[in-house]
Formats: structure tokens, C-alpha cells, sequence
């Protein structure tokens, strides 16, 4: 996975011609609008550091109009989803500029082939975690973390078989973990708030449809952000302040439909709100 992280044009490290490749034939699918299906042998990922490969080429192309990287998502945070779709790590995606909204926040369903959403502690950084100081444990992240909020994530799985996941571990990953950014609250301090037991509601036009607790992301989220700054410094990346992390979803994913209200209030962290027109 070669470094990225807002680098200025022109500056980009040349992928190789294999995760080249896969990247703009994942990019064409999306830019037709056709069903998430495996990439073709010859460019599919066999390993995650292969998958990790494309998914930065991938988001390379997408940055040229999407914006620079500015936030991060784990994907298959807990231990269900993750035997659900076969692996035994969860998953690294990100966000770009354009992709991140702050509560109230309105998208149009037809931007999307199948929008879906999904609910989650969002943690905003107030100083880097370089890679020169891995390894990171929850209590050094502690220390970096600005703000905690709730966020919503935006996904759009392009109608996936999800029975056919577990075949292509790997693909998801590729395909930047089917990331489309966030609706974000409002950053508040989070100390007072014992976060790994606080409860998150979900709601969809006024009537709850999950539930879930800050456990369910990897045991804390600050577990979450601790793996995301550790798995970049593998790479030589780091994650810089003002970064946000979106931590693994407390509830299960719902789609999201033209019309639809959707909020996710956390206890003591406040809510956010999300319009589908």
C-alpha cells in the first residue's frame, strides 16, 4: 500500500501495472453503475497486501475528483462480520474530502447504485500518530483524539451477492471497503463518556431500527483507531490531526432509500442526521 496521504499531483507513487489495472477497471464499474462482482483472475488480489495495492490506486483515481484523503473507515470490525465474510482482520477503507458531511446532511439516493448506511463512533484527531511512533495502543491514542461523535457512514455495495463474499475475501478491501464518506456530528469531548459501554440508537423515519454499544468496535474505539494508525505505519503512513476515523458500525446495515429520515444519537455524544432525497 503506498504512501498517499494527501500528497500533492504529481507526486503519487507509480503503482504496479497489475493493481494499475484493476484499479481503472474498478473505477469503470463504477462510473457505469454495474453490480459489485469479483475482479476478473488475472487482476483479482490474492493477498491483502495485493488488495490494499489497488484499493490505493483505486483511490488515487477517485481523488482526482473526490478530494484528498481525510478520514479513515474499518470495515468488519467485529468478530461476526468478519467470519461472515472469511478473514480474521477487519478492513481498512477511506474517506475523501467531498465525502464527509456535518450534520444535518442531505444526499440524493440516485448518486448511488444501492446506498446503504451503517452506524458508528466517528473520532476526530487533534495531533498526528506518525508512523515513527508505532506501535499505538488505545491510551496513546487517547491523548491524540480531539473529539468523539456519532457518524454515519455512507456505503454503496452496488447490489453485492454478500453469500459470494466470503469466495473473495479480498475484493472488498479493493474496492475500498465500498466506502462513499460520512455525515458526521458535532465533535465533543468524550471523557466524561465511558465509551466503549455507551449506547447508539438508529433510527429510520422515526422508528428504531438498531441498536448497539461502543464494544462492538473491536472491543473500544479507540481499539479501532489504535489499528488503523498501526496497520498504516506498517506501510510507512500515518494518520495526521484533524483525521477522522469512523470505527466499525454498532448496528447492522440498512439501506438507505429516496425519502428516507435516518439519525444515530450516541449517549452523551449527541446525534446526527441524515436526509435521502
Amino acid at each position: 500500500m503506498p504512501p498517499l496521504l494527501r500528497r500533492p499531483p504529481g507526486k503519487r507513487v507509480k503503482p504496479t501495472s497489475k493493481a494499475a489495472a484493476a484499479a481503472r477497471r474498478l473505477l469503470e464499474a463504477h462510473e457505469a453503475r454495474r453490480r459489485f462482482e469479483p475482479l476478473p483472475p488475472e487482476l483479482a488480489p490474492t493477498t491483502a497486501e495485493d488488495a490494499y495495492a489497488i484499493q490505493d490506486a483505486f483511490v488515487a483515481l477517485r481523488s482526482d475528483k473526490l478530494g484528498a484523503i481525510t478520514g479513515y473507515k474499518v470495515a468488519l470490525a467485529s468478530a461476526a462480520m468478519r467470519r461472515f465474510v472469511g478473514v480474521e482482520e477487519p478492513q481498512l477503507g477511506t474517506m475523501l474530502e467531498s465525502t464527509l458531511h456535518r450534520t444535518p446532511a442531505r444526499v440524493r439516493g440516485a448518486d448511488y447504485v444501492h446506498l446503504i448506511v451503517e452506524f458508528e463512533v466517528g473520532v476526530e484527531l487533534a495531533e498526528d500518530l506518525p508512523a515513527a511512533d508505532a506501535p499505538f495502543t488505545r491510551e496513546r491514542v487517547a491523548r491524540a483524539v480531539g473529539g468523539v461523535m456519532p457518524a454515519i457512514e455512507l456505503a454503496d455495495d452496488r447490489n453485492a451477492d454478500y453469500a459470494a463474499l466470503a469466495r473473495h475475501p479480498f475484493e472488498l478491501i479493493a474496492d475500498n471497503g465500498w466506502s462513499e464518506g460520512a455525515v458526521l456530528g458535532v465533535p465533543v469531548d468524550w471523557k466524561s463518556v465511558d465509551l466503549a459501554a455507551v449506547r447508539g440508537v438508529a433510527t429510520i423515519n422515526g422508528q428504531a431500527v438498531g441498536e448497539g454499544r461502543g464494544a462492538e468496535a473491536m472491543s473500544h474505539p479507540f481499539e479501532s483507531v489504535a489499528w488503523v494508525a498501526n496497520l498504516l505505519a506498517s506501510h510507512g503512513r500515518g494518520l495526521l490531526r484533524r483525521d477522522v476515523v469512523i470505527t466499525g458500525s454498532l448496528v447492522t446495515s440498512k439501506p438507505a432509500r429516496p425519502g428516507d429520515l435516518i439519525t444515530f444519537s450516541l449517549e452523551g455524544l449527541g446525534s446526527v442526521e441524515l436526509h435521502v432525497d
